[in-house]
């Protein structure tokens, strides 16, 4: 009997060593990020422009209008994880580094593009517009994806679901800013008039200071 007992105890404590371990594990592992978006709630965002952003089945969901939903603290260095459904047709894109928090553009902010249907598709998703050039370009539409984007100093990478797209972009402008999650205006018909078709979805956002 006390040899059973023994035995017992001493696979209960080998299960307890090996359930802290992983939890350990585990929390290391997130060392560092921070949720800015759960599915839960905006209120690490500010809304700018007339995209009608709401909360649907854990994911801000705008699918109308266009406009921004804008950090409300600024980041410098950092990596930023990004989990989000676009459509065929949808003009979007996440924006680092925005230092006009009202007139989030490619004036003022990076922008690492969601657009399959871009015209021109070298920067079009999963490139740093106007820097770092996608080629070929991969599609986002129709399924989750996952931005993996990293600025460190002058220095820009983003990952598109596990495929590298930009590889140490070059540029200095902007050192620090806000990030904007954004639902734009698409393809222009025939009368000139853009296009504000299209569903943007983001389910998780996370950023870990470098």
């Amino acid at each position: 009997m006390k040899i059973r007992i023994a035995t017992t105890l001493a696979l209960l404590l080998l299960g307890f060593a090996a359930v802290s371990f992983t939890q350990t594990a585990t929390a290391q592992s997130g060392a560092g990020w921070v949720t800015l978006f759960d599915g839960k709630n905006l209120d690490n965002f500010n809304k700018v422009g007339d995209a009608n952003w709401r909360i649907e089945d854990g994911s801000a969901v705008a699918d109308k209008g266009a406009g921004h939903l804008v950090s409300k603290a600024s980041y410098g260095d950092f990596q930023l994880r990004v989990e989000f459904w676009a459509d065929e047709v949808v003009n979007s894109g996440v924006f680092i580094r925005a230092t006009d928090p009202e007139k989030v553009g490619t004036k003022t902010a990076y922008e690492v593009n969601i657009w399959d249907q871009r015209p021109v598709q070298e920067y079009g998703t999963g490139a740093l517009v106007d820097l770092g050039k996608v080629n070929p370009m991969p599609k986002a539409g129709g399924k989750w994806n996952v931005f993996e984007i990293t600025a460190k100093g002058s220095s820009f990478t983003v990952v598109f679901n596990g495929q590298k797209t930009v590889d140490n972009a070059q540029d200095s402008k902007f050192a620090n800013g806000r990030i904007s999650l954004q639902k734009g205006f698409g393809l222009k018909d025939d009368k000139g008039v853009a296009s504000d078709k299209g569903v943007i979805k983001f389910r998780k956002v996370e950023i870990k200071a470098l």
